[in-house]
C-alpha cells in the first residue's frame, strides 16, 4: 500500500528479528460500573449513559441562543460531565470498568508474532529488553503502528435523516470491519483515508455503509453483528458497481461474502465455493476478466457464550495465511480488529478511543493523520473473544485464491473434525446465487446475527450475549 510508514511486505518472514437521569452523578455511575454486577446490568447501563449522553446533545443542539445561555447559566455540571463523558480517555475507562482492562505492550515470550500473514521472530535477548542487534520486535512494532486504525469520531454530519453525528457507543463494529477492509487497498495513503472518510462524499464512511445496510436492519445508532456487517459490505459493493463505469470503481476487489450451501449462517461450517468466488469476479468486471482481486469475508459462530476451546488452535493458524486480514470481533458489545496473534493472545487495534472528526482530501498532503494509526499494542486471550466474528482473506490474483484454497483445505482436514470453514469446488445442493449474480436479494428471514437497536440489545443480553459485538 503505498504511502504508508514503511509497511512490512505480506507472507514475509523476518529473521532475527434502567435510565440515568441527569440528576445522577458520574461519581456515582462509577461506583456502579466498579461494582460486582452482571454483565447484562453493565450492558444496561452503559447503553443509558451513551443514551442520556447524546439526548443532552440533541437537546442541546436545537436550542435557542438564549436557551443555551440559559443552560450554561445553570448547569450543575452535568453539561461538562457528558462533555467529558465522550472524551477519549473517559469512554476508555468506561469501557475498561464495564468490560474489563485491556492488556498492553507485547509479552516477554520469544514465540513468533504473526501479524496479517506476516511472521516476527522475536530473539531472546529482544523479550528481555535488549533489542542490540536484532530487529525483530522492532519490525513487528513498525508492521504494526503502520496498519490503518479507524476508530469513533464525533462532529461529522448527520447520518441520513437522523441528528446523530457521532458513533460513540455503537459504531465499533462499523469501524472493525472498515479497518479491514482498508488493509488490501493499493492506492495513494491520503487517498484511501478519504475513501473511508466520515461524509457521504467518502465511498466507505458509516454513513453509505449504513445505507446499504438498511435491508440487513442496520441503522444509525445500533449495534450490528458480523453477520449483518459483511452482507452490508457486499451491498455497498453491489450499488457502487452499478452506480460506476468499470474504471470508475471505488473499491478494488470483488467481495464474497462465505456461508453454507443454504445461506447457512447457523448450522454447519461455511463453504468456499471455487465456482461462486469465479462468478464474483466476473460480476466485478462486468465478463471483462475470468479473475479479479477478491476479498472474501467469513462471519462465524464459535459457540455460545464463549468460543469453544476445540476452535481456538485453527483460528490461531488464519493469520500464518498470507491472504489473512485478520479477524472483526472482540468481547461482547466492543468490537475490536484482531490482526496478530502470539502464542495464545490476540493483538488488536481498538476502535474505542474517540477522535474529532478530520475531513481529508484526495489530494491533501498535509493532513493530519496522527489519529489513524497507534503504537498502543493491546491485547487479548483468545478464548476471550466473542464467539460471534468475521474473517477477511484478501487474494490477490488467481494463483493467491488457489494457494489460499489449498492452505484452508489443509487446515480443515487438520482442525479433528472441527473446521472453521471447508473448500469445494462447486455446491452439492442448488443454491440460490441471485447476490451472486448482482440481482436485488432477499434477507434472510432469520437474521438472528444481524442488528439490534441498543435498548432491545442490552435487554436481551443474557439471553444472546454473542449478539453484541
Amino acid at each position: 500500500m503505498k504511502g504508508f510508514r514503511e509497511k512490512a511486505g505480506a507472507s514475509k518472514c523476518f529473521s532475527k528479528s434502567t435510565p440515568d437521569t441527569p440528576n445522577r452523578s458520574l461519581a456515582s455511575v462509577g461506583s456502579e460500573l466498579g461494582s460486582s454486577e452482571s454483565k447484562s446490568s453493565k450492558g444496561s447501563l452503559l447503553s443509558s449513559l451513551f443514551n442520556s449522553a447524546f439526548s443532552v446533545f440533541e437537546t442541546y443542539s436545537e436550542s435557542s441562543a438564549n436557551e443555551k445561555k440559559a443552560v450554561h447559566n445553570k448547569s450543575n455540571g452535568w453539561t461538562a460531565a457528558v462533555k467529558r463523558l465522550v472524551t477519549a480517555g473517559s469512554m476508555r475507562r468506561i469501557h475498561e470498568r464495564v468490560l474489563g482492562p485491556s492488556r498492553t505492550g507485547i509479552s516477554s515470550s520469544t514465540s513468533d508474532i504473526w501479524l496479517l500473514g506476516v511472521c516476527h521472530k522475536i530473539a531472546q535477548d529482544e523479550a528481555l529488553g535488549d533489542a542490540a542487534g536484532n530487529n525483530g520486535l522492532a519490525e513487528f512494532n513498525q508492521d504494526f503502528s503502520s496498519r490503518i486504525l479507524i476508530s469513533y469520531r464525533k462532529g461529522f454530519d448527520p447520518i441520513g435523516d437522523s441528528k446523530i453525528t457521532s458513533d460513540v457507543g455503537w459504531g465499533c463494529m462499523l469501524r472493525s470491519s472498515q479497518m479491514l477492509v482498508a488493509q488490501p487497498f493499493d492506492r495513494e495513503y491520503v487517498e484511501i483515508l478519504h475513501l473511508f472518510g466520515d461524509s457521504e462524499t467518502s465511498p466507505f464512511s458509516i454513513h453509505n455503509l449504513l445505507q446499504a445496510g438498511k435491508a440487513y436492519g442496520l441503522a444509525a445508532g445500533s449495534w450490528v453483528g458480523p453477520y449483518a456487517m459483511c452482507r452490508s459490505w457486499e451491498a455497498l459493493a453491489r450499488c457502487q458497481r452499478a452506480e460506476t463505469g468499470l474504471g470508475c470503481q471505488s473499491l478494488p476487489m470483488a467481495i464474497y461474502v462465505v456461508s453454507g450451501d443454504e445461506d447457512g449462517e447457523r448450522g454447519g461450517a461455511p463453504v468456499v465455493c471455487i465456482d461462486d468466488a469465479s462468478r464474483h469476479c466476473s460480476v466485478f468486471s462486468k465478463g471483462q476478466a475470468d479473475w479479479t482481486p477478491i476479498l472474501l469475508l467469513v462471519p462465524l459462530v464459535l459457540g455460545l457464550e464463549k468460543v469453544n476451546p476445540r476452535y481456538i488452535p485453527t483460528l490461531r493458524l488464519t493469520f500464518t495465511f498470507p491472504q489473512s486480514l485478520g479477524i472483526v470481533g472482540g468481547k461482547p458489545g466492543a468490537s475490536t480488529y484482531i490482526v496478530g496473534v502470539q502464542e495464545e493472545s490476540a493483538i488488536y487495534l481498538d476502535p474505542h478511543d474517540v477522535q474529532p472528526v478530520i475531513n481529508i482530501g484526495k489530494d491533501d498532503l498535509e493532513a493530519d493523520t496522527s489519529t489513524y494509526h497507534s503504537d498502543v499494542i493491546r491485547h487479548i486471550h483468545l478464548d476471550s473473544i466473542d464467539p460471534s466474528l468475521a474473517i477477511g482473506f484478501y487474494c490477490r490474483d488467481k494463483d493467491d485464491f488457489d494457494d489460499f484454497c489449498a492452505r484452508a483445505s489443509k487446515l480443515a482436514e487438520e482442525s479433528n473434525g472441527a473446521p472453521l470453514f471447508t473448500v469445494t469446488q462447486t455446491h452439492k445442493k442448488p443454491v440460490n446465487h441471485s447476490d451472486v449474480l448482482g440481482e436485488t436479494g432477499g434477507v434472510p428471514e432469520d437474521d438472528s446475527l444481524g442488528v439490534m437497536s441498543m435498548n432491545d440489545a442490552v435487554g436481551n443480553a443474557h439471553e444472546d450475549d454473542w449478539q453484541l459485538l
